[in-house]
């Protein structure tokens, strides 16, 4: 399990805008991880606005979007894969993380990863941060993007709270 060795600091970005990309499939699983990513920017003082996406595979087109817009700081993308008995698994998580990593790289605005690649449904409600879950990734993808602003903005000089 992946959960241990997690970083339990909260960052201060009052004020930072994140966009919080969520697919809607796995509508259980999507409703903590959001949860999570809510929570987290609210602790750090951040203004979180939740753009909804259909699948994980348009993740990355909306994420480039908001980080273009001017109107974010980061972006917390959220998804579900779950495997099924096709090679669809693969190519779209291959591409999601991808087109992911290639937004942050492009435009220098932190993306969290949020992105479950589950073999089963149980795995992704684990994962979830619901009642019973022994991780909250969507916490996670949050709190990762949040950090990376704070550093990006310690190097370019400028306070990150």
């Amino acid at each position: 399990m992946s959960g241990a060795g997690a970083p339990s600091a909260g960052v201060a970005v009052a004020g930072a805008r994140i966009a919080i990309i969520a697919s809607t499939w796995h509508e259980v699983v999507m409703d903590g991880l959001i949860a999570g990513a809510q929570r987290t920017c609210a602790e750090s003082r951040a203004e979180a606005t939740v753009i909804r996406v259909s699948g994980s595979f348009e993740l990355p087109i909306l994420a480039k979007a908001c980080a273009l817009s001017g109107r974010f700081d980061a972006v917390v993308a959220l998804g579900v894969i779950i495997r099924g008995g096709t090679p669809h698994f693969e190519y779209v998580c291959a591409a999601a993380a991808s087109g992911l990593s290639a937004v942050a790289l492009d435009t220098m605005i932190p993306v969290g990863f949020g992105l479950l690649t589950c073999d089963t449904e149980e795995q992704a409600l684990d994962r979830a941060g619901l009642g019973g879950s022994s991780e909250d990734k969507g916490a996670e993808a949050a709190w990762a993007a949040l950090s990376s602003l704070a550093a990006l903005r310690a190097l370019q000089g400028m306070s990150p709270a």
